[in-house]
């Protein structure tokens, strides 16, 4: 591995081999989505806590201040909105120069397999590996599923986590699924982290799903909505950063939450 490719991956996945990415991208096909309606007033009470943060690079030029030290994975496909016809229907719309420019250390884009726009989500995939390797930027890719989300079953991720590591993907954000998660994960030779979703019901229910993840070979988190659309978004942040890099229990996690939410820590 060429040395700024090792570098840029080391300021993502932690010493201990986990990462907790902090993902606040949603507008770009969303627009204004519940509580991220100001991205950088969102954000930078959780900054601390987030191993690296990913974001466009509209919202990181106008929201996030440059004298920061967090790593950016930056996200380079859109095209798509949720009033559109297909949210599979993505290209690419960053320039891997303007990702130099911003000194991201990783960049994200979706893929949709399966869908409609398959063949050309995976084409993009790999123009985009091809370029990135020039200049040892890693690749993230999303294992998306648009508006179907019955899809998160183990062989239909499986078979994309797969799919996105033979095209060259760096690390690939999945979803978790109940069961067989330990397939979906070593099935793919290269880091996966967990993508949180759509918010759940109790943050139990999130502390729990991240660990057992973890538990079956996942590195870590990349979790939006589970974390700054909690009503004590610090605390949650912290509690979550305790299940990846403190091994914290979901019953210790929830306790920890339960104390800073009460003012306690």
């Amino acid at each position: 591995m060429d040395w700024g490719m090792e570098n840029r991956l080391s300021r993502l996945i932690q010493p201990d081999g986990r990462a907790l990415f902090l993902p606040i991208d949603h507008g770009y096909f969303q627009g204004p989505t519940r509580k991220l309606e100001e991205p950088g007033k969102t954000v930078e009470p959780l900054l601390p806590y987030a191993d690296a943060i990913m974001l466009t690079r509209g919202i990181l030029r106008t929201c996030v201040d440059p004298t920061t030290s967090k790593p950016i994975i930056l996200r380079v496909s859109g095209g798509t909105s949720m009033v559109g016809e297909d949210l599979a229907n993505e290209g690419i719309t960053t320039s891997v120069r303007d990702v130099i420019r911003l000194n991201a250390s990783a960049v994200s884009m979706s893929i949709f397999v399966g869908s409609k726009y398959e063949h050309e989500s995976l084409l993009n995939l790999s123009n985009l590996v091809n370029e990135c390797e020039e200049y040892g930027v890693p690749v993230m890719a999303v294992t998306a599923v648009g508006k179907e989300l019955e899809k998160r079953e183990a062989r239909y991720l499986a078979l994309c986590c797969r799919i996105a590591a033979e095209l060259g993907a760096r690390v690939v954000k999945t979803y978790y699924c109940n069961e067989g998660f330990e397939k979906v994960v070593r099935g793919c030779p290269v880091p996966v982290v967990i993508a949180g979703g759509p918010k759940v019901e109790s943050e139990l229910e999130v502390f729990e799903f991240i660990h057992d993840g973890i538990q079956k070979g996942a590195i870590g988190v990349n979790l939006g909505r589970n974390v700054w659309q909690n009503e004590h978004p610090v605390a949650m942040i912290k509690a979550i950063r305790s299940v990846i890099h403190e091994d914290y229990t979901p019953k210790e996690a929830q306790d920890l939450f339960d104390s800073i939410k009460e003012g306690k820590q």
